[in-house]
């Protein structure tokens, strides 16, 4: 038996329960791990409050890191004793809520010396992400100038590093003037506090009319409207979240003026094979691992109490990235 946060039906973080539930020994092709280190991550609060609908009762959780204490037939990925860190797709590999748990092991990263589990609990999803945004969704080019909305947030800090490092100039929209500076030490030149002006107004002043390249968006309803006007002719949206509700259907007409393009990407499409699940954490391990990239743990709770890390999460009292300790 284990100790997991359950939710029996969706809600607000009320519905998080402090579960004892069966985990069981490995069978072929799984691995066993004892989770070190959990990330937090804003998808949680949708998968709990029934925006994106899964079986119930669920243990929440979409990336963890730790040590594999056994393996199942035919495993020879992972052996026990490994440092592992791992990311769900799709909802079908939630789970990480747990202080032990079940898991494919061909989905399993090994984890290189010099990154410790708490630093891969809290980038496996949001740097594997901030990968495929910015080398493959719109590869980001020396001198490109690119919008990225949340740029305190836990893949907007990441962004703004690999954005900076690959030559680019980075606008970034932050709530406060606390996270703008949070933002500006991680790479973003010009930090704007959307509560205080007009974002799309100080992007066109910044670029003297002529837009950006591609705007990062993980807030969606709120900003998409302002992101297609930020725009610079043949530009690109990458829509990867929505913290602020869905974007409404689109009128595609509206991109034909100015020839836009408009992209909601997903990291399980990009990790679909083991091949590509190793080609994207290897790309962030590397950067990582040379300083290029900084992951930086701004907030810890234990994992029981992570009903407040909900809270605060939505309220957008938390920076950068966050980490729950079994």
């Amino acid at each position: 038996m284990t100790m997991a946060m359950r939710i029996h039906r969706p809600g607000g973080p009320e519905v998080l329960t402090w579960d004892e539930v069966e985990v069981g020994r490995p069978g072929p092709g799984e691995a066993l791990i004892r989770h070190s280190a959990v990330g937090l991550n804003y998808i949680d609060t949708c998968y709990r409050s029934g925006m994106y609908p899964i079986t119930l009762p669920a243990i929440l959780g979409a990336e963890a890191a730790g040590v594999v204490a056994a393996v199942g037939e035919d495993v020879t990925i992972v052996k026990p004793g490994d440092r592992v860190a791992y990311t769900g797709i799709k909802g079908s590999y939630l789970g990480a809520y747990a202080e032990t748990r079940l898991f494919p092991a061909e989905r399993l990263i090994r984890l290189p010396d010099g990154i410790s589990e708490k630093q891969a609990a809290a980038m496996m999803l949001k740097g594997m992400t901030a990968e495929y945004l910015v080398r493959r969704t719109y590869p980001v080019k020396a001198g490109d100038v690119i919008l990225v909305h949340a740029a305190a947030g836990g893949v907007g800090l990441i962004l703004c590093q690999w954005a900076k490092h690959l030559g680019a100039t980075v606008i970034g929209t932050v709530g406060s003037a606390e996270k703008a500076g949070l933002a500006k030490a991680h790479g973003c030149d010009h930090p704007i506090v959307y509560t205080r002006e007009s974002f799309v107004e100080r992007v066109k002043e910044l670029t003297g009319g002529d837009g950006v390249k591609a705007v990062y968006d993980s807030v969606g309803k709120d900003t998409f409207e302002g992101s297609l006007a930020c725009l610079q002719p043949h530009g690109l949206i990458a829509g990867y979240g929505q913290s602020s509700g869905n974007v409404p259907p689109l009128d595609m007409g509206i991109l034909r003026a100015k020839g836009l393009f408009v992209t909601r990407p997903a990291l399980h499409t990009h990790t679909a094979t083991r091949a590509q699940l190793e080609d994207l954490a290897n790309g962030l391990f590397e950067v990582v691992s040379k300083g290029v990239v900084k992951i930086e743990i701004r907030q810890t709770y234990a994992l029981k109490d992570v009903a407040n890390a909900h809270r605060d999460l939505e309220a957008r009292k938390t920076t950068g990235s966050t980490v729950l300790l079994p």
